[in-house]
């Protein structure tokens, strides 16, 4: 249906025939019965006294518009209503809004289905309309385009709406070309770019032809002239030639018994330059200028055949594909070979099963994928809803066409269902969304920070609740603050605010970051107090966190807030060693002779190639042999002594490298060394009694202690002092065979 002009003009003494003449009424009316053919006479009647003057903003007069379109429909084998819809959606119209179906004239006097389809076919153009105005550079991009046709089949949930768009956009071509009126270069354009692949994922081959031979003409004039000119027979004496090589085959292929349906069908010139194009071929090198199809029962028909083809004309060597042998990635099979007639004119043909056809239509490896996707065949499953709904509209083509020929093919069972809808920026760039999706599910699509910001939101130009699902073919415009976030509402399936899973993320993301910052903030405020508490102020708190096994004071303050970190551990990292008492009588067992490295300030550990400098063992560690360890020079404390998997030793390391010095153990045998063992168990009665025995057994100094319980579950770390890993691990085997411990491991 053309864009209405606001301004309509007067018909001249031309247009005072009336396109609705005895022949019309044969071509609209073929193949309908005789009350079928009186709704349509009515139709006209009804529609003839508004069509009078009226012309489309393409200068075409709108009744020989709907008489041209209806008869393209007639050809498609189109039912009643689809022909009377055609006649009635080219009267004058006003396009900005949608009409009420309720107050429709249309409904009234011809019933609901006839109006549904008029005003589908009116949303149609109203969207074509509105892409064409497109302000956004996006809107024209590749993409955009298969966006447009994923649109434009999703508005359209009954197939004979784009039937009759599909004519519409052909009639007005055929107009042009008629009346040799110009053509805009960018209506030709997009009947090339979005209509005419439509007809091809469609399969309605005649459509897609004719619509891509007169846009490229109208496009590319000079190069529509030469390759006519370079076509040595005109079409209709190709398609003779075609007809007479099918019956040939046909009669060849019957005399052999072999049940078999021949076809075939000229190449048009759009797409010959295409192929040239596409290839760098010539046009002397294009062997498939003319094409048969043969379909035959099974595998062993089709090499019988593929021998009859080569018996009858000359085969061309190395243009033979045996794809059911080997078929093609996409799972295509078929049999090609070109061959040559008497008079050395190439021409190809191609040979499969009813079964390779049904699959190579309707299958993944459909005749649109295979040209679209290119040499390779299209090596993409045709698995999404979209696919599954254009196989499904190929078939209710196919079945419509042997309903009408008296086959008994049974119509499809179901529609698809719709999972995707398509709603447009107020710049015509198509949006795909999951279905039930809101305005706030479009404003996270567009972008994130939108989506926090979303208040409100215009659908064609109304005001509308966040709620409001959206539906395809919709106009979509956010009116959004200039800060601030989301509402937890949103999260509220409930309430129906976020239909998109990818939205609900974003959603609970910004929350949580939230949460997380007010962790933070409540953790640095507990680690702070504590601090002052120990009349600590004037402490680097990245470095505290790291003696205390952190990465990072943030780190620190989160597990603070969540009360997973013990703030008495803080007061453990300054505590300076307090002088040892003489030990009692009972103490001598665990003390021995030897002194702790703790005490004596005695490390055991030699720098690398300097002596006599000051080391210690650092806490956050607690280094002793045998441990791999390396040395870190610290600002007035000497070397600090790690254990090299130390996270606060890599951490400085990696800060300031220059300062990290080789160290080894030295004489070690003398000294006890203090090591952090980690306990976890179930909390119970008489627990602590039982670890320190085990303690006793093994002779081992515990120095320290620090437990925690939660839940039932209690963490206790010990420091003990040990001369050596042999001990450690005795330890270690002693106190996991403890009635509830579930682990003891080195800290």
């Amino acid at each position: 249906m053309p864009v209405i002009s606001h301004a309509m003009s007067v018909t001249s003494d031309t247009d005072a025939f009336s396109p609705f003449d005895d022949a019309w009424r044969q071509s609209a009316g073929a193949g309908l019965e005789p009350d079928a053919l009186a709704r349509i006479e009515r139709a006209v009647a009804w529609a003839m006294p508004q069509f009078a003057g009226q012309r489309a903003a393409t200068g075409e007069p709108l009744a020989h518009h709907a008489a041209g379109a209806a008869c393209i429909l007639a050809g498609l084998q189109t039912d009643t209503p689809t022909r009377i819809a055609a006649l009635l959606a080219a009267l004058p119209t006003d396009l900005s809004s949608p009409a009420p179906l309720r107050n429709d004239p249309i409904a009234a006097e011809f019933g609901p289905e006839v109006a549904r389809l008029v005003q589908g076919a009116r949303a149609l153009l109203r969207l074509g309309m509105v892409a064409r105005h497109a302000s956004d550079s996006e809107a024209d991009s590749g993409d955009q385009k298969e966006m447009q046709r994923k649109m434009l089949l999703a508005m359209a949930a009954d197939l004979r709406i784009v039937l009759m768009r599909l004519a519409s956009r052909l009639q007005t071509l055929r107009w042009h070309a008629e009346s040799k009126t110009p053509c805009a270069p960018a209506f030709a354009q997009e009947s090339l770019d979005l209509y005419a692949p439509l007809a091809n994922r469609l399969g309605i081959w005649q459509v897609k032809w004719e619509m891509e031979d007169l846009a490229f003409r109208f496009l590319e004039p000079d190069r529509y002239k030469q390759i006519a000119r370079l076509l040595e027979e005109k079409r209709v004496e190709r398609e003779a030639f075609i007809a007479d090589a099918i019956a040939r085959l046909q009669a060849a292929l019957a005399k052999a018994g072999i049940h078999a349906e021949v076809s075939g069908r000229p190449k048009h010139i759009y797409s010959i330059w295409n192929k040239m194009r596409l290839k760098g071929l010539e046009f002397s090198q294009l062997y498939d200028l003319r094409a048969l199809r043969v379909i035959v029962d099974d595998v062993r028909d089709c090499f019988t055949a593929l021998g009859m083809v080569h018996d009858m004309w000359i085969p061309m060597p190395d243009e033979f594909d045996d794809y059911i042998s080997r078929p093609k990635p996409n799972g295509y099979r078929s049999l090609h070979t070109v061959v040559a007639d008497d008079d050395g004119r190439p021409f190809e043909v191609q040979i499969r099963t009813r079964g390779m056809h049904q699959f190579a239509e309707y299958g993944m490896a459909a005749h649109w994928r295979y040209k679209e996707a290119g040499a390779k065949g299209g090596q993409v499953a045709a698995s999404s809803e979209y696919d599954r709904q254009l196989s499904w509209m190929r078939q209710l083509l196919a079945w419509g066409t042997d309903i009408e020929a008296g086959g008994k093919k049974a119509a499809p069972t179901r529609s698809p269902r719709d999972e995707r809808i398509y709603v447009l920026t107020p710049q015509a760039r198509v949006i795909e969304l999951p279905a039930g999706a809101t305005p706030v599910d479009f404003a996270y699509h567009l972008h994130t920070d939108l989506g926090h910001r979303c208040r409100g939101a215009r659908v064609d130009g109304q005001m509308v609740p966040l709620q409001t699902r959206l539906a395809t073919g919709q106009t979509v415009e956010i009116i959004a603050a200039k800060s601030g976030g989301p509402s937890r509402d949103w999260l509220n399936p409930q309430l129906g605010f976020l239909a998109s899973p990818r939205a609900r993320a974003k959603v609970r993301m910004w929350f949580n970051a939230i949460e997380l910052q007010q962790r933070i903030t409540t953790g640095q405020a507990l680690v702070e107090k504590e601090l002052q508490r120990l009349g600590k102020t004037a402490v680097n708190l990245d470095q505290l966190a790291q003696n205390l096994g952190f990465a990072r004071a943030d780190d620190l303050y989160v597990a603070a807030a969540k009360d997973e970190f013990s703030l008495r551990q803080i007061d453990a990292v300054f505590q300076q060693p307090a002088p040892e008492a003489e030990p009692e009588a009972a103490d001598l067992a665990n003390a021995h002779s030897a002194d702790s490295a703790a005490r004596s300030g005695k490390s055991g550990v030699l720098v690398v190639g300097v002596d006599s400098l000051l080391t210690q063992l650092a806490r956050c560690c607690r280094p002793a042999p045998p441990d791999e360890i390396a040395g870190f020079v610290t600002r007035g404390r000497g070397v600090s002594i790690h254990r090299i998997g130390c996270r606060s030793y890599q951490a400085l390391a990696a800060r300031e490298p220059e300062r990290v010095i080789d160290v080894t153990w030295g004489h070690t045998t003398e000294t006890f060394y203090p090591v952090d063992i980690s306990v976890h168990a179930h909390d119970r009665s008489g627990l602590l009694r039982d670890l320190s025995e085990v303690f006793a057994r093994q002779r081992l100094n515990v120095v320290g202690v620090n437990t925690q319980s939660r839940q039932s579950l209690a963490h206790m770390i010990f420091t003990v002092e040990v001369r050596g890993g042999e001990s450690l691990g005795k330890a270690l085997a002693a106190l996991s065979e403890v009635p509830g411990v579930t682990s003891a491991v080195r800290h």
